[in-house]
């Protein structure tokens, strides 16, 4: 071999060793937020309430607990297990309100023009094509539930003769 051969196969080895290595050089860990700490304990204190619960009906139908101690160990668990309910219902509330906020300020920047305000007319002609493909729509086959087009006279994927043509 010739040196520039071997140059050129060291190149693509270091090249080959850097890329592999990059996700071990770049220190980009993000760090789990103290809401998703919060949500995470809060499912993981619930899955807990219900396998505790399970365990309980089947060791009572076992006959491992007396009877007089599995209502007070049931509504126990019932209790703690409503309390994280309710912590989690109360968290994702939030949690859904800063998501809508979340998407509406996106939705908000991206709006598309009017097509009376489109500067190109080819947009305009687009706009106007969008409008007729909606007004087109006929509803949903009853068999299938895709949609159909009023002139369809069969569902176009599962072949049902469409009532009304």
């Amino acid at each position: 071999m010739d040196i520039g051969s071997i140059f050129l196969i060291l190149a693509l080895l270091i090249l080959t060793g850097l890329y592999i290595a990059r996700p071990f050089l770049e220190h980009r860990s993000r760090g789990v937020t103290q809401e998703e700490h919060e949500l995470s304990a809060l499912l993981a204190e619930r899955d807990r309430i219900l396998n505790s619960l399970a365990e309980l009906d089947f060791d009572h139908s076992l006959g491992k607990i007396p009877e007089e101690d599995y209502p007070l160990m049931r509504q126990a668990l019932l209790r703690r297990g409503a309390a994280v309910l309710r912590q989690l219902d109360e968290y994702q509330k939030g949690y859904g309100e800063r998501l809508q906020a979340a998407l509406a300020e996106p939705a908000a920047a991206t709006s598309q023009p009017k097509p009376a305000e489109a500067d190109d007319p080819i947009e305009a002609l687009l706009a106007k094509r969008r409008q007729q493909r909606e007004s087109q729509a006929g509803g949903f086959c009853p068999q299938c539930g895709s949609a159909v087009t009023r002139s369809d006279r069969f569902c176009p994927k599962c072949g049902t003769a469409l009532k009304g043509n």
